[in-house]
């Protein structure tokens, strides 16, 4: 008789890869449960709703990824000391997604899918990702802010907010760029959208600190 832990663990990664490839409405529990090889009745007794078992999906692997990146600030602050720098911070927080997705793991490209998702979705999108995400994103805000003592706060949000739409759409490996480029780009090529997200991003964040704003 298969362990409960193991069948928990099989419907949320079931829920998971159809949360992000249909989308939170179009997923019904019934539909878990039948690709779980569970029940309904199975569904509501570990999750209770939908609802529910949708957030134990996104926690699951928030809590690991959040782990990795709080990580790996404390990493690159022990190693640069007070040279701190905009490139090394987005680096630190950057570095354990793209190392999940580099896995070429099933289930980490569909979480990282999803959050893609709930981070563009209005209705409710923006509390999820504030109760999973929020303090990693203060302490990448933190760091940067010793990197420029002198960027007014506001900048530092602006910036943020901006890295934030390039890293989801990044998540989301469609393959817009891939035909706009004709192929010399593609979504999915991980080794060559880090470093220049990265740089990407740090510039952006080094413009808005200095720039004068209407």
């Amino acid at each position: 008789m298969e362990a409960d832990g193991a069948l928990r663990e099989r419907i949320l990664d079931v829920a998971e890869e159809q949360f992000a490839k249909l989308g939170y409405e179009a997923v019904s529990t019934r539909a878990v449960a039948q690709a779980a090889g569970a029940t309904a009745s199975m569904i509501h007794y570990y999750f209770s709703t939908k609802r529910r078992l949708f957030d134990a999906v996104f926690s699951r692997r928030a809590e690991v990824l959040n782990a990795d990146r709080m990580a790996a600030f404390d990493a690159y602050a022990r190693a640069s000391g007070a040279n701190v720098t905009v490139e090394g911070a987005i680096a630190a927080f950057l570095a354990p997604v793209f190392s999940k997705l580099a896995l070429g793991e099933p289930g980490w490209r569909n979480y990282l899918r999803l959050v893609a998702q709930v981070g563009n979705k209005q209705a409710w999108g923006g509390e999820v990702m504030t109760r999973s995400f929020d303090p990693v994103i203060r302490r990448l805000i933190d760091l940067i802010r010793q990197a420029l003592p002198g960027c007014p706060e506001v900048e530092l949000f602006w910036a943020y907010h901006f890295l934030s739409g390039a890293l989801l759409l990044t998540l989301s490996e469609t393959d817009r760029i891939d035909r706009l480029s004709e192929g010399q780009c593609r979504s999915t090529d991980i080794a060559a959208i880090q470093p220049r997200l990265v740089a990407f991003a740090a510039g952006g964040v080094r413009s808005v600190c200095d720039s004068r704003h209407v």
